[in-house]
């Protein structure tokens, strides 16, 4: 990466924004399937819990040989540790990859102001170039003050040159409208309001400088202590690892399993189909086939993968609900 030859410059850079279930990653997954084919484009998705599973969305749809390149900073705001974790991740995405393009994701409950600030510092200035940002909102959520009153749901808004009003296939008529009226109340910088449903983007609505670039200044700090990440440690004798996050008024707790674990099918989708949380993710190799899911207050939604190394799955709510893990350990068949 420092000889001249191999030197990363200018790469056209999008901050892909927004609150959890709003359609980040299906948005993503839109944008990969659209992108120019002789492009190589980057992804560096950030998620809340510790286990992370975003990874495996992606490459279990896209990989190295379709010009994607996935890395994952799970165990939450990936800006924290004055960036630190964002930065080794970054460069070594950056170093595989060599893209023409680079896509972040945050965490739904991460801090997108202070991760803009680590993009806009002095050691990224040659190598990036911000483009625009692009944060997903639910119109529907415009009535609740657990997003308005929000501190990251009003840094999504203010940070963004386009905000993409997503799933306008379940919305009232008054919703528009009030995303509209909210938009030109906190909006800045001469940023823009979209419609779309099932976070369709062009790929063309990435292009163009930011106007949103921060000043530089202390980076936030959780009170968390450094730990190795459970998404790479290896299986105990049980054959699943499990985790917990807090943070931002909410908690997530995910689980690691071996591939030698197989899930029944029709058990394990009951018991998805019956949790109640903000947020839930998951990959799972099952009697029928690897299968991922994807639940939000709407629905839950699955897909099969080509491929998938392990099961993992990650759930985020406001109260946690001790019976969990039994019944999700009732679903192995072996």
């Amino acid at each position: 990466m420092n000889s001249e030859s191999n030197k990363i410059y200018a790469i056209p850079t999008n901050i892909i924004t927004g609150f959890l279930g709003v359609g980040k990653t299906t948005a993503i997954l839109h944008l990969l399937k659209n992108k120019p084919a002789e492009q190589r484009w980057a992804v560096l998705v950030n998620e809340f819990g510790e286990i992370g599973v975003d990874g495996s969305f992606f490459e279990g749809q896209h990989g190295n040989k379709d010009g994607v390149f996935i890395r994952e900073v799970p165990g939450g705001c990936m800006c924290c540790a004055a960036g630190l974790p964002m930065q080794v991740a970054l460069n070594e995405l950056l170093t595989r990859a060599k893209p023409d393009r680079l896509l972040i994701e945050p965490t739904g409950l991460g801090h997108p102001e202070e991760v803009l600030q680590v993009l806009s510092a002095e050691h990224y200035r040659e190598v990036l170039s911000l483009q625009k940002t692009l944060t997903l909102v639910d119109a529907r959520k415009l009535s609740d003050p657990r997003y308005t009153e929000h501190d990251t749901f009003q840094q999504q808004i203010a940070i963004a040159d386009i905000v993409v009003g997503n799933k306008t296939d379940l919305y009232r008529d008054i919703d528009k409208p009030m995303l509209e009226e909210y938009f030109a109340q906190y909006a800045t910088h001469g940023s823009r309001v979209i419609f779309t449903r099932n976070g369709q983007i062009s790929p063309t609505a990435l292009e163009g400088e930011t106007a949103s670039v921060i000043a530089i200044k202390d980076a936030h700090h959780h009170a968390t202590s450094q730990k190795p990440l459970l998404s790479e440690q290896p299986f105990s004798e049980s054959g699943y690892i499990k985790a917990h996050n807090q943070g931002e008024g909410f908690e997530s707790v995910g689980w690691r399993f071996s591939p030698k674990h197989m899930f029944d099918y029709k058990k394990l989708f009951d018991f998805l189909n019956g949790i109640k949380a903000e947020r839930m993710k998951a990959v799972f190799i099952t009697s029928k086939g690897i299968f991922a899911y994807n639940l939000t207050a709407d629905a839950l939604t699955e897909f099969a993968l080509d491929e998938c190394m392990e099961s993992r799955i990650e759930i985020i709510t406001e109260l946690l609900d001790e019976t969990l893990e039994a019944q999700l350990m009732d679903c192995i068949a072996s």
